[in-house]
C-alpha cells in the first residue's frame, strides 16, 4: 500500500505539489485563527452557586444554606466534589465535575437540582449560578485612579457607581467576556436610621416603618386612554430617587389628626453599604476596580484585545480626572510565551537546515527537509484549529518536540535518494541522467526505506498513548501537547511518503558527492568504524561496559527529587498572605496600604494592586482574612543586573515583614486554579474532616507543632476555624412569651435594629441603590447597648431587649468550609525542598507515629502532591500497555521476537544519558520530565528500528550470496567459509552504511532541542524539563544505536568474543 502511494505521488507530482500549496494556505489561516493562551485551562469543569444572605452569619448561612444546597447537589450526576463555604452573609458552593463532562450540560444539570433544594432554604433567599467561566477567567483587570487634586475630584462611593452602572455595562457586551466583576470602593446605600425613643413615643414598632418603605417605592401602568384621536398611556410612578422621597412617605399612622412620616421618627442619610472587599493602588489609598472574567473556551488574547480596544473608546466618556490603569493583563505572559516558543521552532528549522546541509553537502537537498518541515508544522496547526485546540506553550512546545522526529523522514528518504543517484552516476559515467530514470530512482529509493519510515513513526505516535491516559490537571497541561507531537507526526509520515519524493526529485539533482567525498562524513565514518571492530571483536565486553553504564544511572536516579510540575514564572506576582482570624475591615484595610507602599517601593515593580476580601463574583470566594496583591513587574530588561524572579521574592519577603502575616509569593493563574481546584494555595496540604470545628482546629494545633520538626519544612499555618469572634443574643422564650412576642417578632427587630436588612431599592434612572433601615449606632455598638434596644410588644408594653434575651460575647466560626457535606479545616504547608513526593512520605510517616486521630476525623493530603500521586498511579498502569503496543508493532515490523528483544534489551541505555543530564540540570522527576522520557523512547526505539532493518538487510544479502556460491551461513556462525569475518564485514558496512542518517537524526534532534533547553523565557521552565531527558537520552542512545545494537545483534546471530575464536 505504502509502495502504491509513493508510486501514485510520482506520476502526479503536480498534483501533489498544488495540494501541499494548499495545505500550506489553510495552514497559514489556521495559524492566524488558531486561539492564543499562555498555558492551557487547567480548571475543572466546575458550576459555582453564589447565594447572598445579608447580615448572617457563618454559623447561620453554614446550618440554612450551604448545608442544604451541598448535600442536594452532591447528588448531580458526574459530580465529583461538592465544596461548600460559608462567610458572613454569603454562601459558595463548588460543583466540580469529571473531566468529560460538558460545562453547559453540567450548568443545566446543577440549576435543575437547585430547583430541587429552593424549598429547603429561607424566605427570600435565591441561589444564582456563577458566571460561565473557569480558574483562568481573570484575563484582566484594571483600577480607576482619580486625581485627587481636581476640583470636583470623585469619592470612592461616585467612582463605584461609575464601575457599577457604566464601565461594568460596557464591557460586559465585549464578545468573550462573561462577566465583568468590581472591586473596592463604596457602594451607596438611603440608611433610614430609626429612633427607637420617637417609634415609642408614637406606639410604633418597626415593621410598621418597613412596610410603609416598601410601599412608598411603586410605579403602576394603568392602560391608556384616548383623548383627540390620540392615545395617552396612564402610569403613577413614586420611585425613591432622594433622600426628601423618602423623609415624605407616610407610615399610615395618624396621630391627633396628622399623618406620621418617616421624616418625623427617623433620620434618613446616604451611606456605604457594609463592605466586604477593598482594593488599593500603590499604597496610595483605596480605589474601585475591576475584573474581566473570560468566558469558558474563549480565545483570551482575543477578549483581551477587545477590553483594551472598549476601554480606549471610552475614555473620553470619563469623568475628568479620573484614568483607567490596567494592573493584570494577561496578554503580555501570552505574547512573550508563544513568542518565545515561536523564535525556538525558527531556530529549530534553521538548525535542521544546517545538519542536512552539514551532511549531505548539498544546499538543494537540505532544502526538501527545509519545506517540508513548514508544511507538516501547518498540517498540525489545521488539525488544531479544527479541534477547537489553542495555541499555547504545551501545543507549541509538542511541535517544538516532534521537529527533530519529523525530519527523519525527509532525512531517511534523501540520504536514500543520494546512494542511489550516485550508483547510478558511477554506473553510468555521467553526472546527468534523464527525468525517467531519475524518477524511477526517486521511487525505488523511497520504497526501500517506505515501510521502515512507516512503522518507526507509528512507533513514535503510539508512544505517546500514555500521555493520553493523564488525567485532571496533569492531563489538561499535556494533552494539548500529546495532541500536536501526534498530528506533526502523522503529517510527517504522509508528507514523508507523498511530497516529500517529489521535492527530492526536484532539488536532489546535479552534482552529488559520496559519504567519502563528504570530510565530515569522511571524518566520522573514520572515527566510528574502529570503535565498532573493537566493540565486534569483543562483543560480551562491550555489553558488560554497557550495562556498567546502565547501572551507574542509579545513583544520580537515587538523588533526583520529585515534583508534579516547576513553577511556571508568568511575569508577574501575587503576594497573598495569610493574616490573623477576624481582622477588622479597617484594619484589613490598613494592612493592605503598607504592604502596597512597602511593594512598591522595589525598582522592578510596575505597579502594585491590593485586594483584600471578595471581588463582587462567585468566582472568588476569599474572606476577609485573605489579601490577594497583583505585582505588575517591569519587563525584564528593565531590571537590575543579575536580579531574577526568586531573588525578587526574597527582597520582598525581607521588606514586608509584619507580626502575624504568613508571607506567600507566588504566580496568579496557576494559584487561582490550585485554589478552585483543590482550595489549597501552598503545595502541599493536609485537609482535616470532622462532625466538630472545635475537634477540626484542635488537630491542627497539633499538626501545626508537629510538622516543623519534618526537614525541609518552610512554614505551616493551620487555619483558625472557630477563630471568629461573636455576640450571641440568646432569647428567653419563658420571657417572651410572658409579654405576647414570639420567637419570630424578636428576631425581626435584631435583623432590622441590629443588621440594616435592606428593604427596597431606588430607582434613579439607570442606576439602582439599597434602602435599608436601621437603628442609631450608640444602641448597637456594645453589648450592653444591644440589651438596652428599647421595643414596643404587641400589647403596648415598652420594654428593653435585655428583658427577653441574654447577650453575650463567645468564640466562633470565622468561615465554615466543608467538602461533601464533611466540615473541613486545612493546613498549609510550605516546603524549601522540592522533593514534593519525598517530603509527604516522610510527613506522613511522621504524623502516623505521632498524632493520635479521633474517632469521626479523618486526614487527606492535597495541593499538588495529590496530582502527583494521580499522576503516578495513572502512568505505572499506562506506560506497560504502551510498552506492549510496541513490541506488537517491533514484531509486525520484524516478525521475528528476536529482533524485538534486542530492541527493547537496549532500549534503557537510551534512559542513562537522561537521568545525568536532570542530576546535572539540578531537574526533579515530574510529569514534564517523564514526557520528556515518553518522547525519547518513541525516537530510540525509532532509529534503532532503522538501524536493525539495515543490518537485517546486510546479512540476508551475505545469505542470498552464500547460497548462490554453494555455502551456508550457519546459525552460531560457525569458522565455515562465511562465518564469522564475513558476517562481521557485512554488521560493519550496514552500521557505516546507517551512520550518515543516524547521525543527521539524532544531531536534529540534540541541536534542535538546545535552543528549548536554554531558553529563558515565559514557559521556558516546562519546557526545559521536556527537551532535557530527550537531549541527554539523544546522546547515549546515539551509542546504543550505533555500538551496543550492532553488537548485541552479532551476538545474537552466535557471534564469539575474540578470546574464544
Amino acid at each position: 500500500m505504502i509502495e502504491s502511494v509513493i508510486r501514485w505521488s510520482v506520476q502526479n507530482r503536480i498534483m501533489v505539489l498544488l495540494c501541499a500549496v494548499m495545505l500550506s494556505i489553510a495552514g497559514v489561516w489556521a495559524v492566524k485563527q488558531t486561539p492564543i493562551d499562555a498555558i492551557p485551562d487547567l480548571s475543572d469543569v466546575q458550576v459555582i452557586v453564589k447565594v447572598n444572605y445579608p447580615g448572617q452569619s457563618p454559623q447561620v448561612v453554614e446550618d440554612q444554606v450551604t448545608f442544604p444546597l451541598t448535600t442536594a447537589l452532591m447528588s448531580v450526576p458526574g459530580a465529583q466534589t461538592v465544596r461548600g463555604y460559608s462567610f458572613f452573609g454569603d454562601a459558595y458552593v463548588y460543583v466540580i465535575f469529571d473531566d468529560d463532562t460538558d460545562m453547559y450540560w453540567a450548568r443545566s444539570r446543577v440549576l435543575e437540582y437547585l430547583s430541587q433544594a429552593a424549598p429547603q432554604l429561607p424566605e427570600g433567599v435565591t441561589p444564582q449560578l456563577g458566571p460561565d467561566a473557569t480558574g483562568v477567567g481573570w484575563v484582566y483587570i484594571y483600577a480607576l485612579e482619580n486625581s485627587g487634586n481636581k476640583r470636583n475630584a470623585l469619592d470612592l462611593g461616585e467612582l463605584r457607581s461609575l464601575q457599577d452602572w457604566f464601565l461594568k455595562f460596557e464591557l460586559q457586551s465585549v464578545e468573550g467576556v462573561s462577566e465583568v466583576a468590581s472591586v473596592g470602593g463604596m457602594v451607596k446605600q438611603y440608611q433610614v436610621v430609626v429612633d427607637p425613643e420617637k417609634l415609642r413615643a408614637y406606639n410604633l414598632m418597626p415593621s410598621i416603618i418597613e412596610v410603609a418603605l416598601k410601599r412608598g417605592n411603586r410605579a403602576t401602568g394603568a392602560s391608556v386612554i384616548e383623548m383627540a384621536e390620540a392615545e395617552y398611556m396612564v402610569t403613577a410612578e413614586n420611585y425613591i430617587q432622594q433622600v426628601s422621597d423618602i423623609e415624605a412617605i407616610p407610615t399610615g399612622v395618624l396621630q391627633d389628626g396628622l399623618s406620621i412620616t418617616i421624616g418625623d421618627v427617623a433620620r434618613v442619610v446616604e451611606s456605604p453599604l457594609m463592605r466586604r472587599g477593598i482594593a488599593e493602588l500603590n499604597g496610595k489609598g483605596e480605589t474601585v476596580g475591576g475584573i474581566i472574567v473570560m468566558r469558558y473556551g474563549e480565545n483570551a488574547k482575543a477578549t483581551i484585545d477587545a477590553v483594551k480596544d472598549k476601554l480606549d473608546s471610552l475614555r473620553v466618556s470619563l469623568p475628568e480626572g479620573v484614568k483607567i490603569v490596567p494592573v493584570y493583563d494577561r496578554s503580555t505572559l501570552i505574547d512573550n510565551a508563544v513568542n518565545t516558543l515561536s523564535d525556538k521552532l525558527v531556530e529549530e528549522l534553521v538548525v535542521v537546515g544546517l545538519v542536512c546541509l552539514v551532511f549531505l553537502f548539498h544546499i538543494r537537498s537540505s532544502l526538501v527537509a527545509i519545506i517540508s518541515l513548514p508544511i507538516g508544522i501547518l498540517c498540525a496547526f489545521i488539525v488544531m484549529k479544527l479541534q477547537g485546540l489553542n495555541a499555547n506553550i504545551m501545543s507549541l512546545g509538542g511541535i517544538a518536540i516532534a521537529i527533530g522526529a519529523m525530519v527523519d523522514g525527509a532525512i531517511v528518504v534523501v540520504e536514500n535518494l543520494h546512494k542511489h543517484l550516485k550508483q547510478a552516476y558511477d554506473t553510468n559515467n555521467t553526472q546527468v541522467l534523464d527525468a525517467k530514470t531519475r524518477w524511477n530512482l526517486v521511487v525505488k529509493s523511497t520504497v526501500e526505506v517506505g515501510p521502515a519510515l512507516f512503522f518507526s513513526l507509528l512507533i513514535i505516535t503510539v508512544s505517546f498513548v500514555p500521555v493520553f491516559a493523564l488525567e485532571a490537571q496533569e492531563g489538561r497541561l499535556f494533552s494539548p501537547l500529546a495532541y500536536t507531537k501526534t498530528y506533526a507526526m502523522a503529517a510527517a509520515a504522509a508528507l514523508a511518503i507523498t511530497l516529500v519524493p517529489v521535492l527530492a526529485g526536484y532539488f536532489v539533482r546535479g552534482k552529488i558527492k559520496s559519504e567519502d567525498e563528504n570530510p565530515i562524513t569522511k571524518l566520522l565514518v573514520s572515527m566510528y568504524k574502529p570503535i565498532l571492530v573493537k566493540a565486534l571483536q569483543f562483543p560480551k565486553v562491550t555489553l558488560t561496559a554497557a550495562t556498567l553504564i546502565l547501572l551507574s544511572a542509579y545513583w544520580p536516579l537515587s538523588q533526583l527529587g520529585s515534583e508534579f510540575m516547576p513553577e511556571l514564572d508568568e511575569g508577574d506576582l501575587m503576594y497573598m498572605p495569610t493574616t490573623y482570624p477576624s481582622i477588622s475591615i479597617g484594619k484589613a484595610r490598613e494592612l493592605l496600604q503598607q504592604t502596597d507602599k512597602l511593594i512598591k517601593t522595589v525598582p522592578e515593580v510596575e505597579s502594585v494592586f491590593g485586594k483584600v476580601g471578595r471581588a463582587d463574583t462567585a468566582t472568588d470566594p476569599a474572606p476577609l482574612t485573605m489579601i490577594e496583591t497583583f505585582i505588575q513587574l517591569k519587563p525584564k530588561s528593565q531590571w537590575r543586573e543579575g536580579m531574577t524572579t526568586e531573588k525578587l521574592k526574597q527582597t520582598f519577603n525581607q521588606l514586608v515583614d509584619f507580626p502575624g502575616v504568613t508571607n506567600a509569593w507566588v504566580m496568579p493563574i496557576k494559584t487561582r486554579i490550585d485554589m478552585l481546584a483543590t482550595g489549597i494555595k501552598t503545595p502541599v496540604g493536609i485537609k482535616i474532616a470532622g462532625p466538630e470545628l472545635d475537634g477540626i482546629e484542635e488537630i491542627g494545633k497539633q499538626i501545626e507543632q508537629l510538622l516543623p520538626n519534618v526537614p525541609h519544612t518552610t512554614s505551616v499555618y493551620a487555619e483558625r476555624v472557630v477563630g471568629g469572634r461573636y455576640v450571641y443574643l440568646d432569647i428567653d422564650r419563658t420571657s417572651s412569651a410572658r409579654y405576647g412576642l414570639n420567637i419570630d417578632d424578636v428576631h425581626a427587630l435584631v435583623g432590622t435594629a441590629i443588621g440594616g436588612r435592606t428593604i427596597t431599592q431606588s430607582v434613579e434612572g439607570r442606576e439602582r441603590y439599597p434602602v435599608s433601615l436601621r437603628f442609631p449606632q450608640h444602641y448597637r455598638d456594645t453589648p450592653e447597648a444591644l440589651s438596652l434596644i428599647p421595643l414596643v410588644t404587641p400589647s403596648g408594653v415598652h420594654i428593653m431587649l435585655g428583658e427577653v434575651a441574654n447577650v453575650r460575647i463567645a468564640q466562633g466560626p470565622a468561615g465554615i468550609k466543608s467538602e461533601n457535606a464533611r466540615l473541613n479545616g486545612w493546613v498549609f504547608i510550605d516546603i524549601d525542598d522540592s522533593d514534593l513526593g519525598g517530603y509527604v512520605d516522610k510527613a506522613k510517616t511522621y504524623l502516623d507515629e505521632n498524632l493520635t486521630l479521633p474517632a469521626g476525623y479523618s486526614l487527606s493530603w492535597a495541593g499538588q502532591f495529590a496530582y502527583l500521586e494521580r499522576a503516578k498511579a495513572k502512568l505505572s498502569v499506562v506506560i506497560p500497555v504502551t510498552l506492549a503496543i510496541i513490541c506488537l508493532l517491533l514484531y509486525l515490523a520484524f516478525n521475528r521476537l528476536k529482533d524485538v528483544a534486542l530492541i527493547l534489551a537496549t532500549l534503557p541505555l537510551a534512559l542513562v544519558g537522561s537521568i545525568w543530564l536532570l542530576y546535572g540540570l539540578n531537574f526533579n522527576m515530574s510529569v514534564a520530565v517523564g514526557v520528556g522520557f515518553i518522547a525519547l523512547a518513541g525516537v530510540a526505539v525509532e532509529i534503532g528500528v532503522i538501524m536493525l532493518v539495515y543490518l537485517n538487510q546486510q546479512v540476508s544479502d551475505l545469505a542470498m550470496s552464500a547460497d548462490r556460491t554453494g555455502n551456508t551461513i550457519s546459525s552460531t556462525l560457525g569458522p565455515s567459509a562465511i562465518g564469522d569475518k564475513d558476517v562481521k564485514k557485512a554488521i560493519i558496512h550496514g552500521a557505516t552504511m546507517r551512520l550518515r542518517p543516524v547521525l543527521m537524526t539524532s544531531f536534529s534532534i540534540i541541536i534542535g532541542l538546545l535552543p528549548v533547553l536554554y531558553a529563558t523565557g515565559t514557559g521556558s521552565e516546562v519546557m526545559q524539563r521536556i527537551a532535557a531527558p530527550m537531549v541527554g537520552g539523544m546522546l547515549s542512545a546515539l551509542v546504543l544505536t550505533l555500538i551496543v545494537l550492532p553488537t548485541a545483534f552479532y551476538l545474537s546471530l552466535g557471534g564469539k568474543s575474540k578470546g574464544s575464536q
